[in-house]
């Protein structure tokens, strides 16, 4: 996809509904986002010669895009950000989010994704305590995500008690779903959609790809930018390409 093409997706993704319109009937779901801080986040991206992509501002990049698509989303009401990094929530405030400050106890060296379910956790407490019935766990890196199909995953998922979405190796989870008086119980981690399944939750299996394509790499990111990417992570993403191409003719 050429450069103006994403460009046009990017500003055109979002058209039908702003983040911060009333809440109506149809929007059912409060969405809770675990956002780490960028300066531990996207630590797997890597670029020869280094300089070329800031992991920070790509990480950040993928929360902001993430949360203005979520909170697009004709099916939710509202958006929880989970982080302890004061400028993500500065951000997402911005966008309509309300943030929920982390305070783990747990150490940051936690095994087992423990620090992630925990901080999903009080997410789902505060969404509950605002009177939330349907509430979902959606990661912060999904630049491609769309509020359609988002609403598409969220309208199955409002069928279920229980429910998650596979991301697109099959291996993890993109999005868990619980309903009225049922826990979301996060299982997140590696294998974290048998782990989820395994605890009774049903696999949403729509086709979602925007849902699913979580990204980790630059060249999963690569490959993300066919199926569209939010405005914040085209840029950058433009940016690196921009610079590659510059380094690869020196």
């Amino acid at each position: 996809m050429h450069d103006t093409e994403r460009d046009s997706t990017a500003s055109a993704r979002y058209a039908g509904n702003a983040p911060g319109d009333p809440a109506d009937a149809a929007r059912l779901w409060s969405l809770v986002i675990p956002v780490k801080a960028t300066q531990r986040a996207k630590t797997r991206v890597v670029t020869e010669p280094e300089g070329l992509i800031d992991n920070a501002a790509l990480a950040a990049a993928f929360a902001y895009d993430t949360v203005e698509a979520a909170l697009s989303s004709e099916q939710v009401q509202a958006v929880y950000v989970v982080t302890e990094d004061l400028q993500i929530a500065a951000g997402v405030r911005e966008l309509g989010a309300i943030v929920v400050v982390e305070q783990s106890k747990l150490p940051i060296e936690s095994p087992g994704f423990a620090r992630l379910n925990d901080a999903i956790h009080s997410g789902e407490l505060a969404a509950r305590d605002a009177g939330a019935k349907y509430v979902a766990a959606l990661t912060a890196d999904l630049p491609t995500l769309t509020p359609a199909e988002l609403s598409a995953v969220l309208v199955d998922a409002a069928r279920f008690a229980r429910s998650y979405v596979a991301d697109s190796s099959r291996i993890g989870t993109s999005l868990l779903a619980a309903g009225p008086e049922t826990a979301l119980d996060p299982q997140f981690g590696y294998d974290s959609a048998a782990a989820h399944a395994a605890t009774g939750a049903v696999s949403i299996d729509v086709s979602a790809p925007t849902v699913r394509t979580d990204v980790d790499t630059l060249d999963e990111l690569s490959e993300a930018a066919d199926l569209g990417l939010g405005p914040r992570t085209a840029a950058l993403f433009a940016e690196y390409e921009q610079r590659a191409a510059n380094e690869s003719t020196r």
